[in-house]
């Protein structure tokens, strides 16, 4: 599908996928746990949202899935941080929580 400059647009199936990666408070937290930094741990995010870290892990997998965060293996450490697409989310959820 094409907009009329020619710009591929996504489908409603590829967009679901965004959505849904963000429907859960966890996941949005999460989100903007990373966004202030360039780059996070599991362990700095369960120590910065006081959390278990099985959730969050599963949280984080869920976000790398659907294609907001990326993932870089360090040793015994994964480092996360934005994906193009998570950063286009995080402005969205930034200015939808200074909504009335």
């Amino acid at each position: 599908m094409y907009n009329k400059n020619m710009e591929k647009l996504k489908t409603a199936k590829q967009m679901e996928r965004h959505l849904k990666g963000i429907a859960s408070h966890y996941r949005i937290k999460i989100l903007f746990a990373i966004a202030g930094r360039e780059k996070i741990t599991l362990e700095e995010i369960v120590r910065e949202l006081s959390a278990n870290e099985k959730t969050l892990g599963e949280h984080t997998r869920r976000l790398w899935q659907a294609g907001l965060i990326d993932k870089r293996y360090k040793g015994k450490f994964v480092e996360h941080k934005l994906s193009p697409y998570g950063k286009i989310f995080v402005r969205f959820l930034e200015s939808f929580r200074r909504t009335q």
